[in-house]
């Protein structure tokens, strides 16, 4: 079984941040080869690892000189069977590649970790269809079946919980959340959103929050909302009930475009950061709740920093 921390210190009232978009910085900025927008195939040498670890050295780093808490999200958000098979890996293959991704983000916490700035390695789970655009809705039994294979690794090794980031669907969600509880591992469960601030399957945010819950007992140790603009779902937060206090993180795209939209173009969009970081800080007034804040598609290190800078001017003191 993994060896995670008794509790989460990321429940906590401290700040805890995270990285921006791992594929679109990799791609656009590093110039790297990431097919099928995975980033775990970088592990399987020693230059791609150390891309890896340049990459999370950046957010790391923020995270210590601010004293504040950080979750390694491992880059292995398409590491699971069907994406893999598309990318050439066998189950054995695979299960050493989620290996890998846990090692690396072990070795990055060690190197970086203080009292002041906490670090949670987290085994990141993405949908088994397309993010944006979802071609295969599960039932919670075949999405818990799907999805215990590689959350199953992740129980063998030192991740502290599993994130499963931009789920499309309530179902989906369910059997994530029931596949973690069948290896006694804390999950996180965060949801993308189109414009209108509902799912790419059309169910609003409140309600697919709401099923996950009453599904599985309340068993996701909290919400997220990632892979959207704040333009896109601000107005569902504030318009929200019970749910709301239910979400505790923010990755939000740096563009305020579409999924469509971000599908179609052929350039990187990285909006304006210190506008997102703004977008953070008003949200996080109203909801003070709000406490993993990193970035998605479009984000980098100076997004990071600009929301480090607007939601914690003065540093924090988180302590393990």
């Amino acid at each position: 079984m993994a060896t995670f921390r008794a509790s989460l210190p990321q429940l906590a009232d401290a700040i805890f941040l995270t990285d921006g978009g791992i594929e679109t910085t990799l791609i656009y900025h590093e110039g790297l080869d990431l097919p099928d927008f995975a980033a775990f195939v970088l592990l399987s040498d020693e230059s791609g690892r150390d891309a890896l670890r340049m990459y999370f050295r950046r957010y790391a780093a923020i995270a210590r000189d601010a004293g504040c808490g950080f979750v390694l999200e491992a880059p292995t958000w398409r590491a699971n069977p069907d994406w893999a098979e598309r990318l050439g890996y066998s189950p054995d293959l695979l299960d050493a590649a989620n290996r890998a991704a846990i090692e690396l983000m072990v070795e990055l916490r060690r190197d970086f970790e203080t009292p002041g700035s906490p670090m949670v390695i987290s085994g990141c789970v993405g949908p088994r269809s397309d993010g944006y655009r979802p071609s295969e809705l599960m039932s919670p039994t075949e999405a818990q079946r799907y999805h215990a294979t590689q959350i199953g690794t992740f129980s063998r090794t030192e991740a502290d919980l599993v994130t499963a980031v931009t789920m499309t669907h309530s179902a989906e969600a369910i059997g994530v959340t029931r596949a973690a509880a069948e290896h006694g591992m804390p999950v996180v469960i965060s949801f993308t959103v189109e414009t209108d601030g509902s799912l790419p399957s059309g169910e609003a945010l409140g309600a697919a929050i709401e099923a996950v819950d009453d599904e599985t007992g309340a068993a996701p140790a909290y919400f997220m909302i990632n892979c959207a603009h704040p333009t896109h779902f601000a107005d569902t937060l504030r318009l929200g009930g019970d749910w709301v206090a239910r979400v505790r993180g923010l990755r939000a795209n740096a563009s305020t475009m579409s999924h469509a939209e971000l599908d179609e173009a052929e350039e990187l969009d990285a909006g304006d950061p210190a506008d997102l970081a703004a977008r953070y800080a008003e949200l996080r007034s109203e909801f003070a709740h709000l406490s993993v804040l990193g970035g998605c598609c479009g984000t980098d290190h100076r997004h990071v920093e600009a929301i480090r800078m607007a939601c914690l001017p003065d540093g924090a003191g988180a302590a393990l």
